[in-house]
């Protein structure tokens, strides 16, 4: 008997270790539950502008802005059906600025700052010229933001480096989220 309550103890073990790790599994495939690939844009819209991400933030990393416009416009290239034009008679207009670059501190270890945090935010503005006809995305004005932590030790041109390239695939997929999966 004694042997047998051992059986159904390893029996119920081995079941409840299954669903165990079938959870798991579940678990750490749902940690790329952020799929954007749901991009919702009518068939009559067609075109798009995308104008010169300008820096209008108080600290300028001369860099950014030109890398941010370059990756958004591959982005919409790649990612879309929509043909990027020039001319004002774009159905969607895109234009958007980067409005704050900041540091700050936000770590603090034995009185002394231990990590800086470097924010970014892009004012993006979207100007549906099909919008007389009800058709895609409505006007909306938004910002997207996102904090960067960087070594205390580390100047804010050397974290630049290393920073700008996660920044800028960062924001640009908020950016292209923001406008293209209501996100």
């Amino acid at each position: 008997m004694i042997s047998a309550i051992k059986f159904r103890g390893n029996f119920f073990s081995g079941i409840l270790q299954a669903i165990l790790l079938v959870t798991i599994g579940l678990v750490s495939n749902s940690c790329k539950i952020y799929s954007f690939k749901d991009v919702s844009i009518p068939p009559q819209v067609k075109t798009i502008r995308i104008g010169f991400i300008e820096n209008r933030a108080r600290i300028v990393d001369p860099t950014l802005s030109p890398q941010l416009t370059d990756k958004l416009k591959q982005k919409v290239n790649n990612e879309t059906k929509l043909t990027q034009v020039q001319s004002d008679d774009a159905d969607y207009d895109v234009t958007a600025y980067i409005s704050d670059y900041s540091v700050s501190t936000s770590g603090v270890s034995n009185q002394t700052a231990s990590t800086n945090r470097l924010s970014v935010s892009v004012h993006i503005s979207l100007k549906n010229r099909l919008n007389d006809q009800k058709l895609g995305t409505p006007d909306f004005e938004a910002d997207v933001s996102r904090n960067f932590d960087f070594a205390a030790s580390m100047t804010l041109n050397d974290a630049q480096s290393t920073l700008t390239p996660m920044i800028v695939s960062n924001m640009t997929d908020d950016i292209f989220n923001r406008l293209f999966s209501n996100w």
